[in-house]
């Protein structure tokens, strides 16, 4: 009786919160992109931890899942179980600090959960070693839920794919294409993904420094998606501030690379804005104003929960 309670109390509170979804229902043919974390590892209110969410062809995929992608995607009135996939650009901890929010809650019976099946994830090497680790990390919480609550043991289940560069994924018209990126000498492999449908296409960057590969593989997409990271120039003597933005790509860098690939629309995400003792960060707007020394075409400054819907001719924000 009293589980019985609980989970109705609960489907009542995710069918309201479900209610305040602000974005309509996916139309046949729709290709949907919302970020749902732009930020970085920054314990940030406003800009959560990496991911991007793509609707289309009847799926759910998400590029990384950084801190709060899990509670972004409800906030859309998303069910957490219909996450078909995801795809893990590298294994630092911004990218992949949500993964066990995500794969434990989506197991839940709740309205906000009720996965069918195991928890699919493709990423680089070194994926499966974080899973295994992850279900030993909860174990006693599955074993627990299984017993207790009779959750199926099939749906906490994880399925992974180490990636190399090239087609990873093609389903129902969806085609995702891992594109190997520079993060760094000692950050390998690192990938961003390309995911393509009906003749249009989304290129996310993933972390990396500036990428002629990245470049090649992005040509025809109509959005791009890409990181950024800047500081003043009082921080640059700072070492371990060069080394972060060595790792990273610069506004100025990203616009020459917009330049090269002429997308409909260029957005960024991701922001690595560093700040030090009495140094602000640069501003979003700053990065902006960098970024057109080198790119004069469509450019946003991405926030959470920011969506694109792209069309064959044209890139439209909601």
């Amino acid at each position: 009786m009293l589980r019985f309670i609980l989970i109705l109390f609960f489907s009542l509170v995710g069918f309201f919160a479900q209610a305040q979804s602000k974005l309509p229902p996916l139309q046949p043919q729709e290709f949907r992109v919302t970020l749902l974390g732009t930020g970085s590892p920054t314990p940030s209110m406003t800009r959560f931890g990496p991911g991007v969410l793509i609707q289309a062809g009847g799926k759910h995929l998400l590029i990384d899942s950084g801190r709060g992608t899990t509670q972004r995607i409800w906030q859309l009135g998303i069910k957490l179980g219909l996450i078909d996939a995801v795809f893990i650009t590298h294994l630092h901890s911004d990218h992949v600090v949500g993964l066990p929010d995500l794969w434990l809650t989506g197991w839940l019976e709740t309205n906000y959960a009720q996965r069918n099946g195991p928890f699919v994830v493709y990423g680089p090497k070194g994926t499966q070693q974080l899973m295994n680790g992850l279900e030993q990390a909860y174990e006693w919480d599955i074993k627990a839920r299984i017993a207790d609550q009779g959750l199926k043991p099939e749906n906490i289940k994880s399925v992974v794919t180490e990636v190399n560069a090239g087609v990873v994924y093609k389903k129902d018209g969806l085609t995702v294409t891992a594109i190997e990126v520079d993060h760094g000498d000692l950050l390998k492999p690192a990938y961003g993904y390309r995911i393509d449908y009906d003749n249009r296409s989304v290129t996310i960057s993933g972390d990396t420094r500036y990428s002629e590969n990245l470049i090649k593989n992005a040509i025809g997409s109509n959005l791009i998606i890409h990181q950024v990271a800047a500081a003043k120039e009082a921080l640059l003597k700072n070492p371990a501030i060069k080394v972060i933005l060595d790792h990273h790509t610069s506004p100025e860098e990203a616009g020459t690379l917009f330049s090269k690939v002429k997308p409909q629309l260029a957005v960024f995400y991701h922001f690595v804005l560093l700040a030090g003792p009495g140094i602000p960060a640069v501003t979003e707007k700053e990065v902006f104003d960098m970024a057109r020394k080198t790119y004069s075409g469509p450019l946003v400054i991405g926030e959470d929960l920011m969506t694109f819907q792209i069309e064959k001719d044209q890139v439209i924000q909601k």
